[in-house]
């Protein structure tokens, strides 16, 4: 897949770039999985913002993705490989030997008439093929991995992203992240082969505001624009320094580098190597 950049022929197409869909084949996608959905712009049950930053976009409609690949030992023929507006990876429509339909997330160099197959057997380790972790041979780029047995693909399900199955023993799989950690996992669980299509997607300059707002992002305001009512940061004159020893969040609570994650979580245990750190030196 390639970006296509724009020459800055107006000021909003300046820095601009968009992907080149070339490898979509479907122009219209199938209605009965297919659901409308309507925007909370980020507001709970009571109309407050719980989630800043959100609100207006394009009206959605959710393609129904199957994370569990259920369906074992039944081959399935792609039939089209369709853009999905609510997330940047391809989607693959498979349409299997008893005639159901299902959308999966598309894997890099899947193409239309490729056969894939979800099995708790040994198969070929055709890419798109689905099957538990203890069957696929160290050092694989698997994607859509199981963290519980029977629950679905959560892991690795972003345009491009990919795990690296490092090892197995006792009952456990490898797994080391895109982000560099590294996680213990039940071989039992299942993964796709191959890794997420679409990872040109980093590559896009969104240029102007206007293309964030219809994917429903508002604006964000520095915390140091504000004033001291609104924000740690705020007030002062002319531009300076935020005034504080470390930067805080609209509430008052350290922001920026602090580790969020419950010290007593309960699947601690199971990550062998946070991810590496990513402070400037």
């Amino acid at each position: 897949m390639a970006v296509k950049i724009y020459k800055p022929t107006t000021s909003s197409r300046r820095q601009t770039s968009v992907l080149l869909s070339k490898d979509v084949t479907a122009k219209s996608s199938v209605k009965s999985l297919i659901f409308s959905h309507k925007r909370r712009a980020g507001r709970n049950n009571q109309g407050k913002i719980t989630v800043r930053h959100q609100g207006g976009g394009s009206r959605l409609k959710i393609r129904v993705i199957d994370y569990k690949r259920d369906k074992f030992d039944i081959p399935a023929k792609v039939v089209a490989i369709e853009y999905d507006p609510n997330r940047n990876a391809r989607i693959a429509l498979l349409s299997y030997q008893d005639g159901e339909k299902r959308y999966i997330i598309a894997p890099q160099d899947l193409k239309v008439g490729d056969t894939v197959m979800s099995s708790k057997k040994l198969i070929d380790f055709h890419i798109g093929n689905h099957l538990p972790l203890e069957l696929i041979p160290p050092g694989m780029q698997v994607y859509n991995v199981e963290l519980v047995p029977g629950k679905g693909g959560q892991l690795a399900r972003g345009a491009g992203n990919g795990v690296s199955l490092m090892a197995l023993d006792n009952g456990l799989a490898n797994l080391k992240l895109p982000s560099g950690e590294i996680r213990l996992v039940s071989e039992k669980c299942l993964a796709t082969i191959g890794q997420v299509s679409n990872s040109d997607f980093k590559n896009v300059r969104w240029g102007k505001a206007g293309r964030m707002r219809h994917r429903g992002i508002r604006p964000s305001v520095r915390g140091k624009a504000m004033n001291p009512v609104d924000h740690p940061h705020g007030g002062g004159e002319g531009v300076n320094p935020i005034g504080l020893k470390h930067p805080k969040t609209p509430w008052g609570k350290p922001a920026l580098g602090v580790k969020t994650r419950k010290r007593t979580k309960w699947s601690n245990r199971f990550i062998l190597a946070r991810r590496p750190s990513r402070k400037k030196k």
